[in-house]
């Protein structure tokens, strides 16, 4: 039985997306090698929304594991310091 396709993780995911982006903006690709491009987008950004819902849950279910969850605004640090 052949071994299942691993999928890249977030990170490798995101550059394959943006080089492929980079590529197709470039307009050197013909017109089957755009839709291929393209095809291969559309994967990469389901998989990108999957692991990001995944993440999401499992960072759910960590807060509530410690009690009642408490959501509070994310406030970035100041930069121009």
């Amino acid at each position: 039985m052949p071994a299942k396709k691993k999928s890249p993780d977030l990170e490798s995911a995101l550059t394959e997306l943006e080089t492929l982006v980079t590529r197709m903006e470039s307009g050197e690709l013909t017109l089957e090698e755009s839709l291929q491009a393209f095809e291969q987008g559309i994967k990469l950004t389901r998989e990108c929304q999957q692991k990001l819902t995944q993440a999401e849950q499992h960072v759910q279910t960590l807060i509530e594991q410690n009690g009642e969850p408490s959501f509070t605004d994310f406030e970035a640090p100041d930069e121009a310091q």
